[in-house]
């Protein structure tokens, strides 16, 4: 991967299969304490599009989400972006992926409790060599009249606002979601989701979320069902549902 290399280069056809999940397996354990998470997953994601990893808990998603993000790595199979193949990488090479190429959105904020707002999003910014605008991005999220706030100032909501403004201002070509809505209530999390649509919309970041709201799945433009470890469906929304108009 060269220094000047954008996966924006890639062609029609190697978008089709931006990110590649081939016979993964992931298992814990030995012996009688063995457990098997992550049984044969194979399927693609194109680039820019809004995928939704499905399932209940137990079911693997947030173990793949991490092989993705390069913090965990699969026993068998392999993860490629854009044709590169995560378990061909040093730790090096690993650590400039993460830092260059994935976003990450988690339940938890995860913010620098001594930081504004425009400073804990600055923070990934400075992790990027084509980093966005902090201010625009201020008023994109809803945050810019907030920027002067510590995060203890801020409502549940304003605060994973911020976590997402974190991760999206260096321009990540993946953008990680982990259960982004899971602390927050029903009319927050529409307006997360609003917000993390709104995001793919604007920027074209590919999105990988994780969720067991069975709702947001209207949303995505790909759906993938897991269950026990397994791709257990593979689905296309043709008729996408914006994120105002969900209802659990």
């Amino acid at each position: 991967m060269s220094k000047d290399f954008s996966y924006d280069d890639l062609k029609d056809e190697e978008k089709k299969e931006f990110l590649k999940v081939s016979q993964v397996n992931k298992a814990y354990g030995t012996g009688d304490s063995r457990q098997e998470v992550l049984r044969g997953m194979d399927f693609s994601v194109a680039k820019g599009e809004f995928c939704v990893l499905l399932g209940p808990s137990g079911s693997g998603k947030s173990t793949l989400l991490n092989i993705i993000g390069g913090i965990d790595s699969a026993d068998d199979g392999y993860i490629s972006i854009g044709g590169d193949k995560l378990r061909d990488m040093d730790e090096k090479a690993l650590t400039n992926y993460r830092r260059k190429h994935l976003g990450y959105v988690f339940q938890l904020y995860n913010l620098i409790p001594n930081l504004n707002v425009k400073e804990n999003i600055e923070v990934g910014a400075y992790l990027s060599d084509n980093s966005l605008d902090t201010d625009e991005l201020l008023h994109t999220l809803g945050l810019y009249e907030h920027r002067y706030k510590l995060p203890n100032q801020l409502s549940g909501g304003q605060q994973q606002r911020t976590s997402i403004g974190r991760a999206i201002v260096k321009n990540p070509d993946i953008l990680l979601c982990d259960e982004p809505t899971g602390a927050l209530d029903y009319n927050t999390s529409k307006e997360i989701l609003k917000l993390i649509e709104e995001v793919n919309e604007k920027y074209g970041n590919t999105i990988i979320m994780v969720t067991h709201n069975e709702a947001i799945q209207q949303m995505a433009d790909h759906v993938i069902k897991l269950r026990d470890g397994k791709v257990r469906k593979n689905i296309y929304n043709e008729n996408k549902v914006k994120a105002q108009d969900l209802d659990w």
